[in-house]
């Protein structure tokens, strides 16, 4: 086989900017500048352990150095963003996750109980523990005491908070 001349080789792959919005981008630098504990561009076991320390937990040398593994490189912006990417990608897609919220939501209101939710959550499928259902309450949007879960949906999925649909 000849190669074409004057081609140069794809990359494989897509860039991982186009993923996001601009306002996305932003938090995630925002959230990476607060884990660059140092300033240096990277995040280091250090800086992850310096950034736990902030926040009052003592986290040791080895739940940092495990955390640092899911990059095969150092990690810069750019590893951050592909790594935040990957996860927000393993969830289910929206129109599943709509589908499992309106099954709660009966009368169409756009919300679903607190108490109803925290049922289903602790007694379906994989089953939240309270300390996991508390985190959940810490950023679930919030309409009195019921979750919008149209906005917890574009949550997950974006990792923003989108303000009230009118």
């Amino acid at each position: 086989m000849s190669k074409a001349k004057g081609k140069k080789p794809q990359r494989s792959g897509s860039n991982v900017f186009a993923n996001f919005d601009q306002q996305q981008i932003q938090e995630f630098k925002e959230a990476f500048t607060i884990i660059d504990q140092d300033r240096d561009g990277f995040i280091s076991e250090k800086d992850l352990k310096d950034m736990w320390a902030s926040l009052g937990i003592v986290q040791d040398d080895k739940f940092c150095a495990e955390m640092c593994k899911v990059s095969p490189g150092q990690i810069n912006f750019t590893a951050f963003l592909t790594f935040m990417g990957e996860k927000l990608q393993d969830t289910d897609p929206e129109d599943v996750l709509h589908n499992a919220f309106a099954c709660f939501d009966v009368q169409n209101t756009g919300a679903i109980n607190q108490k109803i939710f925290t049922n289903a959550l602790t007694q379906l499928g994989d089953r939240f523990s309270k300390e996991e259902i508390a985190q959940m309450y810490d950023v679930a949007p919030m309409k009195g005491d019921s979750v919008d879960w149209k906005r917890f949906i574009k949550l997950i999925k974006y990792g923003g908070d989108f303000e009230e649909e009118a």
